[in-house]
C-alpha cells in the first residue's frame, strides 16, 4: 500500500470522487422519490379519499418489496470488490444468476400483492379507503417483475461506477408516468377515469419502460461489452445464487425493518380516517425525497468502500466512509433547513384542504428533527454493505426499529402498550426519530468495528 493511499490528506480527494459517483445516484433516486411526489400530487387533486387510498396502497406495496430490493443489493458490492481485485471476468456470468434471483423474487411479490387485499378489512383501515387502495395494488403489481429486473441491472451498472443511466432513466420513468398517469386517474384523451386504480397502472407501464431501456443499454454499450453480459443463456445455479442471498437477505431484512417503521406508521395510521392518512402521506412522501440525498450518498460509499475492500486498502476502505459521512452531513442540514422554513409552502402544493394541509406542516417539523440520524444510519448501513457485513447490523436495525421505535410511536401514536393518552400522528413520529436515532448509533460503531477487522481478500 502506497503512502499516498493511506495519507489522511486524500480525503478531500476520497470526498470528490464519493461525491462524482452519488450525484447521478442522489439525481435518480430523486426522481425515484418524485414518482411518489407525482402520485401523491395527482391522488390529492383528485379527492383526499384517492391520496388516501394510494396512501395505503403505496405503503402495501413498499413493505415487502423492500426484501427484494434489498436482497439484490447484495450485487454492488460483489460486483465492486470483483472489479477492484481484477476478477472482472467474473461479473458476466455472477450478473446472470442475479437476473434469475431478480426474476424469482418478483414473482414472489407479484402473488403477494394479488392477495393482499383480503387483509384491508382485518388491519383496520378505513371502508372508504380500501375499494381505491385495492385498485392500485392490483394495478401496479404487473410493473413488479420489470422492477425487479430493473434493480439488477441498475446495481450492477452502480457496481461499476457508472451511475448515469440510473439518473436518465430515473427521469425518463417520469416522463411516462407524469401524463399517463393524470390521463388514467382523470380520465382524459378517451380513457377510463381510474382513480387511485389509474396511477397503479401507470407505474406499472413506467416500471416496464424503464426495465426494457436499461436492458437495451447494457447490451449495446462499448463499457459493458467485455463483460458479456447477455451472450449466452444460462440456467440458475445454486451456488452464486446462495452467495447472493447470504449476503443480500440480511440487507433486505435490515432494509425492511426501516422501511417497514415508515409503511406499518403509515397503515396504523390509516385507522385513524382519511384526514391524518393524507396528511401523513404527504409529510412522508417530502420526507423521502429528503432521503433520497443520503441513499444515493450511501449506496455510492458500498461501491467505494467495496472497491478499497477488494484491492486490499484498509485505510481506502475507511477514508470512503468518512467521505460519505461528510457529504451526508451537510445535505442533511440542508435538508432540515429546507423543512423548517419551507414546510407550509411544500404542503400547499399537495392539497387545498386546510385541515390536511395543518396537520401535514406540523409533522413536517418532526421530519426536520430526523434527517441528521436518518443521514448517519443509512450511510452507515451502505459502508458495512460495501464490507459484506450485513448479518449483525439487521440485528441491530430489528432492534432499533421493533424493539424501540415502533413500540414507542404505536404507544404515544394510539395510546397502547401502558400510554393513557394518544397523541395521534405527531405520536407515531416521535417514534420513527427515536428508532432512526438508536439505529444511528449503533450502525456507526458497528461500522468503526469492522473496518478495523475486515479481512482483506485482495493485494495489501
Amino acid at each position: 500500500m502506497s503512502s499516498a493511499a493511506s495519507s489522511p490528506t486524500t480525503l478531500p480527494r476520497e470526498v470528490r470522487r464519493s461525491a462524482v459517483l452519488a450525484a447521478p445516484l442522489v439525481v435518480g433516486h430523486l426522481s425515484t422519490g418524485l414518482i411518489g411526489f407525482v402520485d401523491s400530487v395527482i391522488a390529492g387533486h383528485h379527492s383526499t379519499t384517492t391520496l388516501a387510498s394510494v396512501a395505503v396502497g403505496t405503503a402495501l406495496f413498499w413493505l415487502p418489496m423492500m426484501i427484494p430490493m434489498g436482497t439484490l443489493m447484495s450485487l454492488p458490492p460483489s460486483v465492486s470488490q470483483l472489479d477492484g481485485a481484477g476478477h472482472r471476468d467474473e461479473i458476466g456470468a455472477l450478473f446472470r444468476q442475479a437476473l434469475w434471483l431478480a426474476v424469482l423474487l418478483g414473482a414472489a411479490l407479484f402473488v403477494f400483492l394479488s392477495v393482499v387485499g383480503v387483509a384491508l378489512a382485518p388491519m383496520g383501515i378505513a371502508a372508504a379507503i380500501r375499494p381505491g387502495t385495492l385498485d392500485f395494488l392490483h394495478g401496479i403489481r404487473w410493473g413488479v417483475p420489470a422492477l425487479t429486473l430493473y434493480l439488477a441491472m441498475r446495481y450492477l451498472s452502480d457496481g461499476l461506477h457508472w451511475t448515469l443511466p440510473t439518473m436518465l432513466l430515473g427521469f425518463g420513468g417520469l416522463l411516462v408516468l407524469l401524463p399517463l398517469g393524470f390521463a388514467l386517474t382523470f380520465g382524459v384523451l378517451g380513457l377510463p377515469a381510474l382513480g387511485a386504480g389509474g396511477l397503479g397502472i401507470a407505474s406499472a407501464v413506467m416500471m416496464w419502460a424503464q426495465a426494457l431501456a436499461f436492458a437495451l443499454y447494457l447490451s449495446r454499450a462499448k463499457r459493458f461489452a467485455d463483460l458479456r453480459l447477455f451472450e449466452r443463456f444460462e440456467a440458475p445455479r445454486r451456488a452464486p445464487i446462495a452467495g447472493l442471498l447470504s449476503t443480500g437477505l440480511p440487507i433486505g431484512v435490515t432494509v425492511a425493518m426501516e422501511g417497514s417503521l415508515f409503511i406499518v406508521t403509515a397503515l396504523l395510521i390509516g385507522r385513524l380516517g382519511a384526514v391524518p392518512v393524507a396528511a401523513h402521506q404527504i409529510a412522508i412522501n417530502v420526507a423521502s425525497l429528503c432521503f433520497m440525498i443520503p441513499l444515493g450518498l450511501a449506496e455510492a460509499t458500498t461501491v467505494r468502500v467495496g472497491h478499497a475492500l477488494g484491492r486490499g486498502d484498509r485505510a481506502g476502505v475507511r477514508r470512503a466512509a468518512f467521505a460519505g459521512y461528510a457529504l451526508a452531513l451537510c445535505t442533511q442540514a440542508l435538508s432540515a433547513a429546507l423543512l423548517l422554513l419551507g414546510r407550509h409552502a411544500l404542503v400547499a402544493l399537495y392539497t387545498h384542504d386546510a385541515a390536511v394541509a395543518a396537520l401535514a406542516a406540523s409533522l413536517l417539523l418532526y421530519a426536520a428533527a430526523f434527517q441528521f440520524p436518518d443521514g448517519i444510519q443509512v450511510l452507515s448501513a451502505g459502508a458495512l454493505r460495501g464490507l459484506k457485513d450485513t448479518r449483525m447490523p439487521m440485528f441491530l436495525a430489528a432492534f432499533a426499529y421493533w424493539g424501540i421505535g415502533m413500540p414507542l410511536g404505536a404507544g404515544l401514536g394510539l395510546g397502547l402498550g401502558g400510554f393513557t393518552t394518544a397523541w395521534g400522528p405527531r405520536g407515531m413520529w416521535i417514534g420513527l426519530i427515536a428508532g432512526l436515532t438508536v439505529a444511528a448509533a449503533l450502525l456507526c460503531a458497528r461500522f468503526l468495528r469492522s473496518s478495523r477487522q475486515a479481512a482483506l481478500p485482495g493485494p495489501a
